[in-house]
């Protein structure tokens, strides 16, 4: 039987992926002006990026724990086996929910085999080990090397990216509101990363323009064999600087491939519009 792989929808991979692929979807929740919705299920990123345009502050949470026990009591039922690949456990408590439910069910089926793996990573780095274990399993690889595979791509993702505005990641508590002034008001345009699952400044630069040249820097240094990866970017309501920035990369470092994603509403809602994110490995799998 195929190994089973779940995802939440912190790894900001479109609606039609997990349907193709028969990948389980957990949504995180979203809240605008007291309406609940689901992310990528039945609310559309750019609902988020007006909501905040007009004041609001939209509010998010983790997946549901009722929704974790239904889908992994029916896989233990079904005798299914399964990874879940899990948003960072530094940035949202979805993780350890999980741990907890799956706790709950194997006393009741001590034999269900499902692993859950903390990524540390956010977004399209999460997304990306996502789709390359689903790749796996579809070509009935077996759980122990697909468990490799995600735990060494967890390991060594990179994430980089900048934010248009500080502000909503200092509302949701990711970074310090002191930061956040500093930022508006000089127009420095900061470059972020994710270390050990969070969220940390390591630059910041005045300009846009300056910002996409610091970042093909950055993954010079710190990538491996770029040609060789599949490199992915996620967006905030700026299609037209992924598809630049896209291009820089494909000149700079003839990757094997550019995937290009939305940021969802979830991540979205602490990022704002126009957050751009690069992904890949800083080391490659031997």
């Amino acid at each position: 039987m195929q190994v089973k792989i779940l995802a939440d929808s912190a790894c900001d991979l479109p609606k039609s992926f997990y349907e193709e692929n028969k990948v389980t979807l957990f949504p995180l929740k979203v809240e605008i002006n007291n309406q609940e919705f689901e992310d990528v299920k039945n609310i559309h990123p750019k609902t988020v990026y007006e909501a905040i345009r007009n004041g609001s502050i939209p509010k998010t949470s983790q997946v549901s724990p009722l929704l974790f026990q239904e889908v992994f009591t029916q896989m233990a039922e079904n005798n299914e086996e399964g990874i879940y690949i899990a948003f960072s456990s530094q940035l949202s408590g979805t993780y350890s929910t999980a741990v907890m439910i799956l706790d709950q069910v194997k006393e009741k089926y001590p034999n269900f085999d499902l692993t859950i793996v903390d990524t540390k990573c956010a977004s399209l780095g999460q997304g990306l080990i996502v789709k390359e274990a689903a790749r796996l399993a579809a070509n009935n690889v077996s759980k122990e090397e697909i468990l490799k595979i995600v735990r060494f791509m967890a390991e060594h993702m990179e994430h980089l990216f900048t934010v248009e505005d500080l502000d909503y990641l200092a509302k949701g508590g990711r970074v310090s509101k002191a930061s956040a002034f500093l930022g508006g008001l000089l127009n420095i345009k900061p470059i972020l990363n994710v270390e050990d699952g969070k969220l940390v400044p390591i630059e910041k630069i005045r300009g846009k323009k300056k910002v996409l040249r610091r970042l093909m820097e950055l993954m010079k240094e710190r990538g491996e064999n770029l040609k060789d990866q599949i490199i992915g970017i996620s967006h905030a309501d700026c299609e037209e600087t992924a598809i630049e920035v896209k291009g820089m990369i494909e000149d700079e470092f003839h990757p094997k491939e550019v995937y290009i994603s939305s940021i969802g509403s979830a991540i979205g809602a602490h990022t704002g519009a126009g957050t751009i994110s690069i992904f890949f490995l800083n080391k490659m799998p031997t």
